[in-house]
């Protein structure tokens, strides 16, 4: 039963492991509302996941505590799981897909845990975990349908109160559902008149779908890059306390999580995974009523893959009108791409690579194609180059 002097027994507990994260004023992010930043991807691991896998392990009893506990993820809740047992002092095995990046691998090895590989998807992962832990005795560390768990990151909600009394709405992910239940649980308890709401990838609407339908739902199929959130099916505890305490549930498309992301690089110096962007996102897509309010932004986790960071800095640019393709159709003569790039370079463009190519067969025999990729401000910026391109005589093809 989670109660809030389970919470506030869970902040006791965790006082001297984890670290109490940053509340950072945004004013860059929307002008109409006063934004801030709660940056758990400041915290141990890079997560908020260690708070409530820490908690759990401290209401064991010493029987459970010499068996160690066993967990299955390929992101945050194994590094979570694997610190919370070593500080606690415990085994830790973790279960990955054999496909698991070799990165958190290797993270999660580094906390002191024992790794098992399992042929497969995280489904196999998860199935081996379970299978070791009747034959072994060991203790299931839920991602996040566990109470203990789920009080452990309402520690968060208690934080932000102390930081922020005077907050009017907090925004924060949802994949399985434990973080939003621990703070939304927290909160409403406290301060009744608080908003909590949701964010889920669009991809992976798994616990909107759930709650508008009325009972748990598992989706067929999730896409999307917050890999943290990409959760088929919410977990029967964290169903129930979503329903009765956050009021709301938005979806923020991949584009928009990249324009998150990377506006968190360049305004405040932070790196933010997929799941860590959705709150931010939300917010400055205009998907919640927080007008006037003071609102807190959830940014749950920074541990963003660079080989994944550097495409979602490319959608970010694009999907801001920072990066624009155009493409023009020429006769091939001399002056030609002379004229192009005065036009563009006068408009303050700037040019960063550029192909021509020979028309194809069946086009005019003296024609050509011009592809350009600009640096540019925004969508009225690149509104300017193509009107003064048009303008000059120039065909723009798609």
């Amino acid at each position: 039963m989670l109660t809030l002097d389970k919470v506030y027994h869970a902040a006791f507990k965790l006082k001297e492991v984890i670290r109490n994260t940053d509340l950072i004023y945004a004013p860059k992010i929307r002008s109409d509302a006063e934004v801030y930043l709660k940056t758990e991807n400041l915290q141990i691991t890079g997560s908020f996941k260690v708070r409530g896998a820490y908690y759990k392990m401290s209401t064991l009893t010493d029987e459970e505590k010499a068996k160690g506990v066993i967990a299955c993820s390929a992101g945050n809740h194994a590094q979570g799981v694997a610190l919370a047992a070593q500080k606690s002092g415990l085994n830790a095995v973790i279960c990955l897909p054999d496909g698991a990046p070799i990165s958190k691998v290797e993270a999660t090895k580094s906390y002191g845990a024992d790794i098992c590989l399992v042929e497969g998807v995280y489904d196999d992962a998860y199935n081996k975990a379970l299978e070791l832990r009747d034959e072994k005795g060991y203790t299931f560390i839920h991602p996040f349908d566990d109470e203990d768990v789920i009080a452990g990151q309402g520690t968060i909600g208690l934080e932000l109160l102390d930081q922020l009394p005077d907050v009017d709405a907090v925004v924060v992910p949802i994949g399985g559902g434990g973080l939003i239940s621990g703070i939304a649980y927290t909160l409403k308890t406290l301060k009744p008149d608080i908003k909590i709401y949701g964010v889920q990838a669009a991809g992976a609407p798994s616990m909107l779908t759930s709650v508008k339908d009325g009972k748990i739902e598992v989706l067929d199929s999730v896409s999307t890059i917050a890999d943290g959130i990409a959760v088929k099916e919410p977990g029967e505890h964290t169903f129930e306390y979503v329903r009765k305490y956050v009021d709301d549930i938005v979806t923020v498309t991949d584009d928009e999580i990249s324009t998150a992301i990377l506006t968190l690089i360049e305004h405040h110096k932070m790196i933010a995974e997929g799941a860590g962007a959705v709150p931010l996102a939300a917010v400055m897509f205009d998907k919640l009523p927080i007008k006037g309010k003071k609102v807190v932004c959830l940014v749950s986790g920074g541990n963003i893959d660079v080989t994944i960071l550097s495409r979602v800095i490319r959608r970010g640019l694009l999907k801001s009108g920072r990066s624009y393709q155009v493409n023009i159709a020429l006769i091939d003569k001399p002056g030609q791409l002379k004229g192009v790039s005065q036009i563009i370079a006068d408009l303050g463009g700037n040019v960063t690579s550029i192909h021509h190519e020979r028309s194809s067969e069946g086009s005019d025999v003296n024609g050509c194609f011009l592809r350009i990729v600009l640096e540019t401000r925004n969508f009225e910026h690149i509104k300017q180059i193509k009107d003064a391109l048009t303008d000059a005589g120039y065909c723009i093809v798609q």
